[in-house]
C-alpha cells in the first residue's frame, strides 16, 4: 500500500506543478531524439512533426484518462531507447513508410502482451544482460556524438557540452533540457536560419500507408518492441511499485498498444510507461498524500498536449541545426542510460561474455539480408549463451 498521508496534506497546486515539471523535462530531454531518429528512418520534416504530435496527444491523453480512471500516478512517454534504435537502423527500403508497418508490428506486439500473459512472461525471461546490452549497443553509437561534435565543431558543441555540465553539477534534472536551451542559443547565434520565424509552429497529422517487409519486421519491429518492454515497461512498473502502486501491468500494456497502434500510420512509433518522470508524479515531492498523486500525471499529460501543438516549431529548430549538434544534445541525454545499461549487461561474471557478443554486434551497426545489428546482436549472444548452458 502507499506510504500513510501526513496530517494537514496541501492542495493541487503541489501535484500540478509536480506534473507541469515532469512534462517540459520529458519533452525538452528528448525531442530532438525522436525527430532525429524518424529523419533517419526517411521522415520529412512534416511526418517527423506529426509523428511528433501524434505521440504526445496520444500519451498526454491516455496518461490522463488512465490516472483518472485508477486514481493512480500513471505517467506515459514515448521510447526513448525506441527514438534511439531508429537513429541507428539508417534508411530504410522503402522509406519511412516500410518504419511505419514496423510501428504496427511493434505495438500489436505490446498488445498482444497485454492480452496473452504467456507471451508477456516469454518476453520476461528475455536475459536481463543480453537485453541490456543490446540497449547499450543502441545507445554506443549516439553517445559518441558529443565527442565528435566537440572536435568537429568545437564552437558550436563545447558551449552546449559546457552548459550541459554544470547543470549536471548543480541541478542534474534540468541537465538536458539547460543543453537544449545552450543549443537553441548557439544556433541564433551562429547558425543562418532557413525561413526565420515564419517556420509553421503548428504540425497536422499525416496518414502514411504502412509498409511491411521480413527486414524490418525482424530488424526494427522485434528490437522496438524488445527495448519498449525491457527498457521502459519493466522499469517503469519497478517505479510505480517502489511507490506502493500495483497497476495491472496487463491492462497498461493492452491500453498502450492498442492506442500505439492508432497513432502508427500516422508515423509514431509506440507509446510506453515513464520511468524517470513517473518518479516526479509518484514520489513524495508530487504531494504527500499518495491518492492525491495521480492529479500530477493528469497535469503531465495536458501539458504533453499542449507541448504537441508545437511540435512543427521543433521539428523547424531540428532542421536548422547541423544534424551532428542534435546528435550532441541527444547522446548527452543518453549518457546515463547507456551507463546503466552497461552496468546491468556486466553484472553478471558468467554472462559477461555473452552480454558484450551481443553489445558489440548492436553497436557495429551492420545489416545482413536487410536485417538490423539489434537482431544479430541478441542472437548472436543468445547462442553463447546456450552454449555456456549445454557446456554445463
Amino acid at each position: 500500500m502507499p506510504e500513510t498521508p501526513k496530517p494537514g496534506s496541501p492542495g493541487l497546486l503541489q501535484p500540478i506543478v509536480a506534473g507541469l515539471l515532469a512534462a517540459v523535462v520529458g519533452f525538452s530531454s528528448t525531442f530532438a531524439l525522436v525527430l532525429h531518429g524518424y529523419a533517419v528512418v526517411g521522415a520529412t520534416p512534416a511526418q517527423a512533426a506529426g509523428g511528433l504530435l501524434m505521440l504526445c496527444l496520444a500519451q498526454g491523453l491516455l496518461a490522463a484518462v488512465l490516472s483518472l480512471r485508477w486514481r493512480m500516478p500513471i505517467t506515459l512517454a514515448w521510447s526513448t531507447p525506441g527514438s534511439a534504435l531508429l537513429a541507428a537502423t539508417g534508411a530504410l527500403d522503402g522509406g519511412f513508410a516500410t518504419a511505419t508497418g514496423a510501428f504496427v508490428i511493434a505495438a500489436a506486439l505490446i498488445l498482444v502482451a497485454g492480452l496473452w500473459k504467456p507471451f508477456g512472461r516469454a518476453v520476461a525471461a528475455i536475459p536481463t544482460p543480453l537485453a541490456s546490452a543490446m540497449l547499450a549497443g543502441i545507445l554506443f553509437e549516439i553517445c559518441l556524438a558529443p565527442v565528435r561534435a566537440s572536435a568537429a565543431m568545437p564552437w558550436l558543441a563545447l558551449p552546449v557540452v559546457g552548459a550541459w555540465a554544470l547543470a549536471w553539477r548543480f541541478a542534474r534534472l534540468y541537465a538536458v533540457p539547460v543543453a537544449v536551451l545552450a543549443a537553441a542559443v548557439v544556433l541564433f547565434l551562429a547558425v543562418p536560419m532557413p525561413g526565420g520565424l515564419s517556420a509553421p509552429a503548428m504540425a497536422w497529422p499525416e496518414f502514411v500507408m504502412p509498409r511491411f517487409s521480413i527486414g524490418a519486421t525482424v530488424g526494427l519491429a522485434m528490437p522496438l518492441f524488445l527495448v519498449t518492454m525491457a527498457s521502459q515497461n519493466v522499469p517503469g512498473l519497478a517505479v510505480m511499485h517502489a511507490h506502493g502502486y500495483r497497476p495491472e501491468p496487463g491492462a497498461i500494456f493492452t491500453a498502450t498498444g492498442v492506442t500505439s497502434l492508432l497513432i502508427a500510420p500516422f508515423g509514431a512509433h509506440p507509446i510506453n510507461l515513464a520511468a524517470i518522470t513517473a518518479a516526479l508524479c509518484a514520489g513524495k515531492d508530487a504531494h504527500p498524500d499518495p491518492a492525491r498523486r495521480w492529479v500530477a500525471s493528469v497535469a503531465s499529460g495536458g501539458a504533453y498536449v499542449v507541448l504537441g501543438l508545437g511540435a512543427g516549431l521543433a521539428a523547424a529548430f531540428i532542421a536548422a541545426a547541423p544534424p551532428l549538434l542534435i546528435q550532441t544534445v541527444a547522446g548527452l541525454a543518453l549518457l546515463g542510460t547507456l551507463g546503466g545499461a552497461i552496468t546491468s549487461a556486466a553484472a553478471s561474471e558468467r554472462d559477461r561474455l555473452a552480454a558484450m557478443a551481443t553489445f558489440v554486434a548492436t553497436a557495429s551497426g551492420v545489416t545482413v539480408l536487410g536485417i538490423g545489428a539489434a537482431f544479430w546482436g541478441l542472437l548472436a549472444g543468445g547462442a553463447l549463451m546456450l552454449l555456456d548452458r549445454l557446456r554445463r
